[in-house]
């Protein structure tokens, strides 16, 4: 295997050198090109023929989204966004949308540890991007399903949860959108993103969905029909309030796989809470964060399904449980909502 042949677009002089000197230490990863906007990066696509591209969001005139709209209509391949939009700001899931591979978030400040920790991060994401299939990235979304469902008056299961990371904002809205809009059960969505993000998407999630769709808050109580989103402020959990309900709760456990938010550290807590009465659904992502999790819901009597490899951007977290048999079934991103359903 060669080096990873990388493009970098990003219009900081700065940010160009940071990069550059970082992509070129690593005797995996080859720097072919860098250039200063999205129309120069696209011509650069088409002459240096890169493996992996690398995209900053916000620049002037042409920027990334104009950058992954092009390059993945002409000459489709993993790009990596990096992003500094704050909260309010949605485009870097319109850039997810378009194909881009995953995002990571610029530092907050300028402190040398936090752009270590960035820069460690890019190169593990240029190396889980390299010689992926580019047909599974991109919109992912089949029309908004709007038919109501027929629930017995004893449901078999009483809450849906899903994990994801890389490739999950799309493999989420895939699955979410196909759901009923009576769904009697709530759905709690653990995804790897930082909090800001997670706030934006929650909001993105309620534009498309006809069932509600809210970030979840300490203290607050399940509810039928509703999807609730994990913050990235901490590890949340369910537990039962004084009266026995299922509330959402902080827990201060550190995950060896991941933190904040821990897909393991709610799925353990669904199957304690909900036991026989649970659905797990672990999507693609990097990393075994869920398996165990999941695997600790199907221990308990719960439904455990993974999503298939030929669907998956990364096949990371729903490989690593299958591995060790934490899933009761293996079923392709397309047939997820229809499974679901199936049971009930």
């Amino acid at each position: 295997m060669g080096k990873i042949k990388t493009l970098l677009i990003e219009d900081s002089v700065f940010m160009r050198l940071l990069i550059s000197d970082l992509l070129t230490s690593d005797p995996e990863i080859e720097l072919v090109g860098t250039a200063k906007n999205g129309k120069e990066g696209v011509q650069k696509v088409q002459h240096l023929h890169p493996d992996v591209v690398i995209t900053d969001m916000i620049m002037p005139d042409y920027d990334g989204l104009y950058a992954v709209k092009n390059i993945m209509k002409k000459s489709p391949l993993p790009i990596i966004l990096l992003s500094s939009l704050d909260r309010a700001n949605a485009e870097v899931f319109d850039a997810l949308n378009a194909g881009a591979f995953d995002f990571v978030d610029k530092p907050q400040t300028k402190n040398k540890d936090d752009f270590k920790a960035v820069l460690t991060k890019l190169k593990e994401r240029i190396k889980a991007a390299n010689g992926l299939n580019s047909r599974v990235l991109g919109k992912q979304v089949e029309k908004t399903n709007h038919h109501f469902h027929t629930f017995g008056s004893i449901l078999q299961y009483d809450i849906l949860v899903v994990g994801s990371s890389t490739g999950g904002p799309n493999a989420i809205e895939s699955v979410l959108t196909q759901l009923p809009g009576n769904l009697a059960i709530p759905v709690v969505i653990v995804q790897h993103m930082p909090h800001r993000f997670l706030e934006s998407y929650t909001s993105r999630l309620a534009t498309l969905l006809p069932l509600k769709v809210k970030l979840a808050r300490r203290g607050e109580k399940l509810a039928p029909g509703i999807i609730y989103v994990a913050p990235g402020d901490g590890n949340m959990m369910i537990k039962a309030d004084r009266e026995g309900n299922p509330v959402f709760r902080y827990c201060r456990k550190i995950y060896r796989q991941f933190n904040h938010p821990s897909v393991d550290c709610m799925f353990e807590s669904v199957a304690s809470f909900y036991g026989s009465k649970a659905i797990g659904v672990i999507l693609t992502g990097m990393g075994k964060d869920g398996s165990e999790g999941l695997l600790q819901i199907k221990k308990n009597g719960g439904l455990t399904i993974a999503q298939g490899p030929k669907s998956c951007v990364v096949n990371g977290m729903p490989s690593a449980a299958v591995k060790i048999g934490a899933a009761d079934y293996v079923v392709e991103l397309a047939e997820i909502p229809g499974f679901v359903m199936s049971c009930f």
